[in-house]
């Protein structure tokens, strides 16, 4: 079992990286696939459509989507929430990815979209811890009270407060739930129109005019022209 927080975990036969060795199961320097896709040379590393369909078969390969993406959820959600909140909504989020993998469509080679979109629905849970969040933020942002924090959490605490100043982060607090998720999954994730109304499941036409208005409430709150917002 690979734990991935607490007690919360998905199988896992072996990692898929391997100090000195392969990955995913290859000899070093053998050239050859194990598992399901073990015909022909090894010419580059599955995408994640590849894991997650072989782990239909082999839970374990599931393993490699967690090593690839993991860090990242866990950075998204600490930046959203709180390192407080973070390892479990990152443990969730890839609990979830691997109860349903089975609806996930392997025609989309990259399963960021899919996992932002799981992340998202859990941390929409924490709404008010969001605002709360937030709204300390745009009080303190460059001041905050670091007694009985982890050297970790003071970390994310200072990145956090560095990157958002007192008006942004009162604005973000104003805006809906839905227009502050579009908006952190364009703007902090770096999910491209189409990404994020994968991630979404919206249409792309309703992510640019819900960005176009997002982005004119910030202008209206932060006083900015539209280059800059």
């Amino acid at each position: 079992m690979r734990t991935v927080s607490g007690d919360l975990r998905f199988p896992s036969v072996a990692p898929a990286h391997e100090p000195g060795g392969s990955r995913l199961g290859t000899e070093p320097g053998s050239g050859a696939r194990t598992g399901p896709y073990d015909a022909g040379p090894y010419d580059a590393e599955p995408s994640d459509a590849e894991l997650i369909a072989a782990s239909l078969t082999a839970p374990e390969r599931f393993a490699g989507v967690f090593d690839r993406h993991a860090d990242e959820i866990h950075a998204y959600a600490g930046r959203r929430l709180g390192p407080e909140h973070a390892d479990d909504v990152t443990a969730e989020t890839f609990l979830v990815a691997f109860r349903k993998r089975q609806r996930y469509d392997t025609t989309r080679p990259d399963a960021r979209p899919w996992l932002y979109g799981i992340a998202g629905n859990l941390i929409s849970g924490h709404r008010r811890s969001e605002v709360r969040r937030l709204r300390a933020l745009a009080r303190t942002p460059r001041d905050v009270d670091e007694r009985g924090l982890h050297e970790e959490e003071r970390g994310a605490e200072r990145a956090s407060a560095a990157a958002l100043r007192p008006v942004l982060a009162a604005a973000l607090a104003r805006l809906s739930a839905a227009e502050r998720e579009l908006l952190l999954l364009v703007a902090w994730a770096d999910l491209s129109y189409e990404e994020a109304a994968e991630a979404l499941k919206i249409p792309i036409g309703t992510v640019r005019s819900r960005l176009h208005r997002v982005r004119a409430k910030l202008r209206r709150h932060l006083d900015l022209s539209e280059e800059n917002v």
